[in-house]
C-alpha cells in the first residue's frame, strides 16, 4: 500500500522539486496535495484527510508549521508530521516536537533520505537529521539547560 503524502511549503519551486523527486525515487509514495501554508493545509484536510504523512515547513505566511502541527495533532492524530525545514535551532525543534511532530529533517537532506524518513515515520519511527538528533540528545542530557527552562526564565514563568 502506498504512503499518502502531502507537502506544506510556501516556496513554489521547492515544493515542485520535492514532489518531483519523491515521485521519481519511489513507487511507495502517493502525492496527495500541496498546501502553501498552515491555513491552506487545514482547509485541504477538511475536504480530504486521507493523508498518512505531511512534510511541513516551519516559516510560512498566514499560519506557520508549528501552529498547523498543533491543530493537526489534535484533530487528525493518525496523520504523522515531519518538519522539513532549514531551521535547526533548539527552540524551533523543541516547539515542533511539543506541537506533535514525529520527525524533523533539514531541507538539505537528499531526496533518498527524505523518502527514508517518510517510510520510517509511516512504520512508527521518528526520523531526524543527524544534527537534530544530536541536539535532542543534548537537550535530554541537560534538562536544566533546555529550551523550555530558558524560555521560562526569560519570561519569568513558573
Amino acid at each position: 500500500m502506498k504512503i499518502k503524502v502531502a507537502i506544506t511549503e510556501d516556496n513554489n519551486n521547492l515544493a515542485a522539486s520535492l514532489r518531483e523527486k519523491l515521485i521519481l525515487f519511489s513507487e511507495d509514495v502517493e502525492f496527495m496535495f500541496r498546501a502553501g501554508n498552515g491555513i491552506d493545509l487545514i482547509e485541504k484536510l477538511k475536504k480530504n484527510h486521507a493523508v498518512d504523512v505531511i512534510l511541513m515547513d516551519i516559516e510560512m505566511p498566514g499560519m506557520d508549521g508549528i501552529a498547523a502541527t498543533e491543530i493537526i495533532s489534535v484533530n487528525y492524530p493518525m496523520i504523522k508530521i515531519i518538519m522539513l525545514t532549514v531551521f535547526d535551532d533548539d527552540e524551533k525543534i523543541f516547539k515542533s516536537i511539543q506541537a506533535g511532530a514525529s520527525g524533523y529533517l533539514l531541507k538539505d537532506e537528499t531526496p533518498a533520505k527524505i523518502l527514508e524518513g517518510i517510510k520510517m515515520i509511516a512504520a512508527g519511527g521518528a526520523p531526524m537529521s543527524p544534527s537534530i538528533a544530536a541536539k535532542m540528545l543534548r537537550l535530554l542530557r541537560n534538562p536544566d539547560r533546555s529550551v523550555e527552562n530558558n524560555f521560562r526564565e526569560e519570561f519569568s514563568l513558573s
